[in-house]
Formats: C-alpha cells, sequence, structure tokens
C-alpha cells in the first residue's frame, strides 16, 4: 500500500505491517540458519552439488575465517569476478560476515575494466573463475596485476589456493567471527557494484547491510516467500537481481536458492525448473522470451512454478501474458528499481489484477518514498503527468565510491535519487515507466516515449520482440527506427510493413521511419539492451553521417 497525498501531486510513501530489519547480513543469515538447519539453501542444478543450511553456513563460516587469517578486515575490499556458481555465494555471505565490501566484477569485462574496478575500489584480494567460455581470467589477472597496486592476493576458484583457502578456515577458532560480528553494524558499506555511466567509467554504487538486506526481504515478503519456496535463478549475481532479489530474499526467509547454470541458457533454466520443482523464476523480459521460444518448451513440466520477478528492462505486455498463461506464473511480479537503489523502488503484487501487473510496475515499496518531479526544475508533477522518478529511505546508496561529484549529481540536497527515468503515477499510486530521460526521442519539437510505440508493434503476430530508438535527422533532429526480432517462420518485416501496421493506430509522428530485423539485439550481461551502441550502430546500417553533422 502506499498513502496518496491530499493535493494529488505524484508523491508516494510506502506503508507497511512489518519493521525495517536492523540487523546485519550475517546476523540474519545465522538466526536463519538455526531455524532452518535442515532444509535446503542452495542447489547448483548443473553440477547436482546441494547445500542445507547448515551445510552452507559452514562453508561461508570457513570461509570467513580463513579471509581473517589473510588479514582481509573490517571495509577492505574483495572482489569477485566469476559467473554463477556457489562458491560465487559463500564469498557474497563471508565477506559480509567480516565486514569486508564485496566488489562485484561484471563477467563480460575484459583487462582495461579489470584493471579500472581493482584500482578505483583499492581491493585487496580477487576472487575469480579461471575461465568462462572462451575468456582467460588468468590471462588478464596476470596482464593487469602490476598496475594494481593495492591488490596483494588472488585466488582462482576451484584451484589449489582456493581449497587451502576454505581448509585453513575449518581449522581456526570459529569464535573470532562473534569477536568480528559484534563490531559490526548494519549501516556499514558491504557492497560495491560498478554501474554503466555516461561519463565512460563504470561508477561503484556503495550499499550497505542496511539497504540490500531489507530490499532483498521485502521483495521476499511481495513475492509471499517462506522456506518452502525455491527460487530459479538465471539471473548473474554480480547484478542486483541476483545477489539481492534472488539471495538475500531467500536467506531472509530460509528459501533454496537453485542455480540452473553458470550463464543464462533457457533449456537449462526449463530444465532446473521441471527438476528441481521451482517455486519462483527469475529474469529480465529478454531470458523470459527466449524460455517461451525454446523448442522443447513443452517437454518441461512447468506447473511448480507460482511466483517470479520481471525486470531490468521495461516488460512488453504480450511477453508477460504468455508468461503468465503459457508459463502458469499466476503471482508473477514486475520490480522497478536501479542499482543505485538496492535496487528495487516500486513492485506489484500478487493480490493487482492482471491490467495493473501488465501495465505499471506497481507501487512504492514498504518504507520508501518516490515522487515524480518535472526534470532539471524538480517541482512534484500532478498524477497524470510524465516526468522524473525519484526514490528516498533506506535503499538509497550510500554514494558512488570515492566519488562525491558524481554522487552530487544524482542525490539531490534531501537525499533523493535522481533516477534518469521517465514515468507516470496514476490516481491510486501505480507507477508506470514511460522511457529514459535519455532515450526520449524529439522528433519535430515533438517528445515521442520509445515504450509506447514497443507496446504496440509487440502486438504484431509476426514480431516476437522489438526495440525502438530514435536516430539523427537533418530535418525533424531524430527519426524513429524500429529494430525487430522475428518469430520463427516469419518473413521479415520492411519500414513500409509497419507503416502500414501503424496508420490510423497510433498518430502520425510515433510511426518508425526505418526497420531493421535482427536475430539478437546488443545487450549486458544481465540483459538489458544497449540502446546507446544501438543508435551507434544504426548511423553506419543507415549510412546517417551526414544527419549528425548539423
Amino acid at each position: 500500500m502506499s498513502s496518496l497525498t491530499p493535493n494529488n501531486l505524484s508523491y508516494a510513501s510506502g506503508l507497511a505491517d512489518v519493521p525495517l530489519l536492523g540487523d546485519t547480513i550475517g546476523h540474519n543469515l545465522d538466526r536463519t540458519v538455526r531455524r532452518f538447519a535442515d532444509r535446503e539453501a542452495l542447489v547448483e542444478h548443473h553440477t547436482g552439488r546441494r547445500w542445507t543450511y547448515r551445510k552452507f553456513a559452514a562453508e561461508v563460516d570457513a570461509l570467513a575465517l580463513s579471509l581473517l587469517e589473510v588479514g582481509i578486515a573490517k571495509g577492505h575490499r574483495v572482489a569477485i569476478w566469476a559467473p554463477n556458481c556457489a562458491e560465487w555465494t559463500f564469498v557474497q555471505y563471508a565477506t559480509a560476515k567480516i565486514g569486508a565490501i564485496l566488489v562485484n566484477i561484471n563477467p563480460a569485462y575484459r583487462a582495461h575494466e579489470l584493471e579500472y574496478v581493482l584500482n578505483q575500489a583499492g581491493v585487496t584480494m580477487l576472487i575469480a573463475a579461471e575461465k568462462v567460455k572462451t575468456s582467460d581470467y588468468a590471462e588478464m589477472i596476470d596482464e593487469v596485476r602490476p598496475r594494481c597496486e593495492a591488490l596483494d592476493e588472488v585466488v582462482l576458484l576451484g584451484g589449489e589456493d582456493w581449497h587451502a583457502l576454505l581448509d585453513a578456515g575449518r581449522r581456526a577458532d570459529p569464535r573470532q567471527l562473534e569477536r568480528v560480528g559484534a563490531t559490526l553494524t548494519f549501516d556499514d558499506p558491504i557492497n560495491i557494484q560498478y554501474t554503466s555511466g555516461t561519463t565512460g567509467f563504470p561508477k561503484g554504487a556503495t550499499l550497505s547491510h542496511h539497504s540490500i538486506l531489507n530490499n532483498g526481504f521485502f521483495v521476499g515478503e511481495r513475492c509471499g516467500y517462506t522456506e518452502a519456496d525455491r527460487i530459479c535463478i538465471p539471473v548473474p549475481f554480480y547484478h542486483c537481481f541476483g545477489m539481492v532479489l534472488a539471495n538475500l530474499a531467500a536467506t531472509s526467509h530460509g528459501a533454496c536458492m537453485v542455480i540452473p547454470a553458470p550463464l543464462f541458457a533457457p533449456k537449462a533454466t526449463l530444465e532446473a525448473v521441471h527438476a528441481e520443482r521451482c517455486t519462483s523464476l527469475y529474469g529480465v523480459p529478454t531470458m523470459f522470451i527466449a524460455e517461451l521460444a525454446e523448442p522443447s518448451f513443452d517437454d518441461f513440466d512447468l506447473t511448480s512454478l507460482r511466483t517470479g520477478i520481471m525486470a531490468g528492462s521495461p516488460c512488453p505486455v504480450e511477453v508477460m501474458k504468455q508468461v503468465m498463461d503459457r508459463m502458469g506464473v499466476g503471482e508473477v511480479t514486475i520490480c522497478y528499481g536501479m542499482t543505485e537503489t538496492s535496487p528495487v523502488s516500486t513492485q506489484t503484487t500478487a493480490d493487482d489484477s492482471i491490467e495493473r501487473r501488465v501495465s505499471t510496475v506497481g507501487r512504492v515499496h514498504p518504507h520508501l518514498e518516490i515522487k515524480i518531479v518535472e526534470p532539471n526544475a524538480g517541482v512534484t508533477v500532478p498524477r497524470g503527468t510524465p516526468g522524473e522518478l525519484c526514490t528516498r529511505g533506506y535503499s538509497v546508496m550510500l554514494g558512488y565510491w570515492e566519488r562525491p561529484d558524481w554522487t552530487a549529481e544524482v542525490i539531490d540536497a534531501a537525499r533523493w535519487m535522481h533516477t534518469g527515468d521517465l514515468a507516470v503515477m496514476d490516481e491510486e499510486g501505480y507507477v508506470s515507466i514511460v522511457g529514459r530521460i535519455k532515450d526520449t526521442v524529439i522528433r519535430g519539437g515533438e517528445n515521442i516515449f520509445p515504450r509506447e510505440i514497443e507496446e504496440f508493434l509487440s502486438t504484431h503476430p509476426d514480431i516476437l520482440d522489438v526495440q525502438v530508438i530514435g536516430v539523427p535527422d537533418r530535418r525533424y533532429g531524430e527519426e524513429i527506427m524500429a529494430w525487430i526480432r522475428m518469430r520463427e517462420g516469419a518473413e521479415p518485416l520492411t519500414a513500409e510493413d509497419l507503416r502500414t501496421f501503424c496508420t490510423g493506430k497510433v498518430a502520425h509522428y510515433k510511426i518508425p521511419r526505418y526497420a531493421h530485423v535482427v536475430d539478437e539485439f546488443p545487450t549486458t550481461v544481465s540483459g538489458k539492451v544497449r540502446k546507446a551502441q544501438m543508435r551507434d550502430l544504426a548511423v553506419e546500417i543507415l549510412n546517417l553521417h551526414a544527419e549528425t553533422d548539423r
């Protein structure tokens, strides 16, 4: 529920019957272990490895003790660079237990990006996979290590050093963890997550125990999690979607984390849901689209699914409906957020109507505030009026690591986080995301939100997925281009086909001038579509260099 303002402005605060958790991640895990020691905590489906909460806690504590033995202390930065695996979760909770700050490194990073993050965060220890597909992590680490002054130790997962690290912890005095735990507070920084920035450098969003633990917990509350739930996690752990919405939501409720594969694979995800009888499934829209399009989709029994989360980018209405109808995820929820807000600010609920769940990102989360303001002016707009979405509360990051200048650009004096997203709040407090401020297409003075066109084009029977961008145009400033993924067996659509489909149904200035059919969109590792990269490619594809020279 959210409160309504008497003057009908776009502001809402999240009401809650359940108070915020007032403990650290380590203490919260200990409490869960005491309650559910013999229930499964973690399953790595592709390897068959399994841990009860008792065994999971033993691995976490052994690693935490070993980190203390090698000199890692509260506030030290420990980075992890690996795809999804059980060891990733051990590192996540072990660092939290001793107050070390976990630095998440994107598995897609190359040597120069790795070097930047290691130096910017002052990483003391790096724990990494040796190889991922064709990427030789060990080789890249050897390349950058001489230029990373703070980096004292590198441990490769699965290697002798890793096993020695765990073995040393198993022999250590467990009372050390109690002593260290007593020195930690829930407001301590505990995680740095790097986000893409317009400056060309990733920004290290610094998050606390309090922010990510509570966000994971309340996401789990809205999903109705109990110790009986089993969450299939194909989204990456390096991102908040995996380590907060999945891992922390699970462990704060005694639920089970299920890893279907190191990297996303639609068939492996469906297999894990089927074999492990998962009750919840996560993904960005492109993941759900891939699962629904999997040729062997009908071979899997998905009847155990009850809920799940679709987030990360705008969710096409047609995809949401298929997830509910074909996959049977009747209580699927939509979450909206960003790394800098731990991440979720709004979420739909199982009690919301289907229309609300397919057309909005829900209402404000418990214990948080949101408002929609006129961009650049900061004045709260009336409900029903588009503006920039802002969030305030426990979830807002402490700041960008060692960059107060960047922090000041997005968090104002009243501690409102300015998201850069354009949104509309209706009379009942439901929020619809209509686009990014920077993605808004301005054609001949008309502000056009790509999301609106994407939703309409998604109703075309031959279109599997579509993304709309603005491209340079000398006459109008920008023109509209649609990137399209076709359904299997369908003939490629042309711009003229789109014009015929749109004419009489959408305003003439919203009809795409260009169409481009692709097999895949350029995306981040977490599945977000890279619209900036698409715009750059479009200039080349359409030979619009002259249009940019104005």
